[in-house]
């Protein structure tokens, strides 16, 4: 069994496009939504609208920090740029679109795979796994032997040895990675709609069960069009720049 992993599509419809383009090609059986269907990019209702129509057909999806914000309404605490755009993203959804934002789960467990958002140890926190600390302390949290998560928005694998060791690696693209039996593992696709490690393809992975691997990869898209878009929606010109750097 083959699951397409996508995280943090931040309302890039190129973005999400080609990247499920690009899975229906090589082929899947299922898809896995790690969150973060808004925020940033300009066609939040076509988003969650697809989103909607994938869950139905069977895919999971759960929550993500900038989806909880949509739902809720703006932050005092969040920075200026970012409450503009989910001011502007609440106002361009309809009641069943919030509702649906707002009814996502923050976790889901299939076999012994858990999905998420941020992480494991406090999955509405939204704390970032930044580095070896926290992938120890979320692959303790739960019981599961995969974790698959996003919000940090760069692609990244993390294993834990049976002694305790935790260590982790950027995934070449395209290669397949084996996840080895006596080792737990935590898998950061990287983002679908805003990639940050410096290269502005999207990111997506696909974990094939039965051959116990998980592949990362990556994917061109017109970049251009969506940047364009942002800015014709008068979305702060920053976050559109920022897509053709990768950052």
């Amino acid at each position: 069994m083959k699951t397409a992993f996508f995280t943090d599509l931040h309302a890039n419809r190129e973005a999400v496009e080609a990247v499920l383009a690009d899975a229906r090609r090589r082929g899947f059986d299922r898809i896995a939504l790690l969150g973060d269907f808004v925020g940033y990019g300009p066609d939040p209702g076509w988003v969650v609208d697809l989103a909607r129509e994938l869950v139905a057909d069977g895919a999971v999806a759960v929550l993500g920090n900038h989806d909880a914000a949509v739902a809720e309404g703006p932050r005092p605490t969040m920075r200026a740029d970012v409450m503009e755009v989910v001011a502007w993203t609440r106002a361009q959804l309809d009641a069943a679109q919030l509702a649906f934002l707002a009814g996502l789960p923050l976790t889901h467990t299939r076999g012994d795979v858990l999905h998420t958002h941020a992480n494991a140890w406090e999955p509405g926190g939204w704390a970032y796994v930044e580095g070896c600390e926290e992938a120890a302390r979320s692959l303790r949290a739960t019981a599961c032997r995969l974790t698959f998560c996003g919000h940090v928005h760069q692609p990244r694998l993390y294993h834990l040895s049976p002694t305790g060791k935790v260590a982790d690696f950027v995934p070449t693209p395209g290669v397949a990675v084996p996840l080895l039996a006596n080792r737990r593992w935590l898998v950061i696709p990287g983002a679908v709609g805003q990639p940050r490690d410096g290269n502005p393809a999207a990111c997506y992975a696909i974990h094939d069960d039965t051959q116990s691997t998980v592949t990362f990869l990556r994917v061109p898209y017109d970049h251009d069009a969506t940047r364009a878009r942002m800015r014709a929606r008068g979305l702060p010109d920053a976050f559109a720049d920022r897509l053709a750097r990768g950052q």
